[in-house]
């Protein structure tokens, strides 16, 4: 199967299944989504979602966050990972949203950048969820199911490099969608240590699939996935 039918099927797929994918994320405006994505870097949608009700009700605007020290916000989030760095990381966000930006969350990704605790992952996020922007944000789930299924070559093996070989085969329109497709499917299904691929609707064209799973359940090796631990 060539790359071009790989990626005509995964569109189709979720297109028909899954039309209308949404971060899990809780937020209510630009401002909220900004500071939960900065939160979620390497910790769980849930565990953000949990500290956010009392973080916003202490700061609930850039204003707020703005006058705040990286020790008056680390109460709020101690409970994710790495909370002193991310402490530090929003309250210059904080400073720098209100005082070059006019409070209001920039819309490009150059600017995005501009913030602490903001890499390109977290700008693609933030101009693809809020401004439906075609920026693709590649995290860890992202990087691991392109990859499975055959969607990117081997040879990308840097975020960036990922990303720009998903772009060149999403249709424009269909890349903010498409970032949560692969960022869901690798959430529930095609988890890292023991992927689920018995309940996968994708096994068809999956190249994970064809190489590591399948030729161990038709030698009665059972599922396959032992032997994929090394794979990606």
């Amino acid at each position: 199967m060539t790359r071009p039918e790989r990626f005509r099927r995964f569109i189709d797929y979720f297109t028909t299944n899954f039309p209308e994918p949404k971060t899990e994320l809780a937020y209510r405006n630009p401002y909220e989504l900004i500071v939960a994505v900065v939160l979620s870097a390497q910790c769980t949608d849930k565990r953000v979602n949990q500290v956010m009700p009392a973080l916003l009700e202490q700061f609930p605007t850039p204003t707020e966050l703005a006058a705040a020290s990286a020790e008056d916000i680390f109460p709020f989030i101690r409970s994710v990972s790495y909370p002193n760095n991310k402490a530090k990381h929003l309250a210059g966000l904080g400073r720098l949203l209100a005082g070059e930006f006019g409070g209001e969350v920039p819309s490009t990704i150059e600017e995005l950048q501009r913030l602490p605790g903001v890499g390109r992952k977290t700008a693609n996020v933030v101009v693809s969820v809020i401004y439906n922007q075609p920026a693709m944000a590649v995290d860890t789930h992202v990087f691991r199911v392109s990859h499975r299924l055959g969607l990117v070559p081997r040879t990308a093996t840097t975020p960036l490099a990922v990303e720009r070989a998903l772009i060149k085969y999403i249709p424009q329109e269909v890349v903010p969608k498409s970032h949560h497709w692969l960022i869901l499917h690798g959430r529930y299904i095609c988890v890292a240590r023991s992927p689920k691929c018995s309940i996968c609707p994708l096994t068809d064209f999956c190249a994970y699939y064809a190489k590591v799973v399948a030729p161990g359940v038709l030698a009665g090796g059972g599922s396959g996935t032992a032997s994929a631990k090394s794979q990606l």
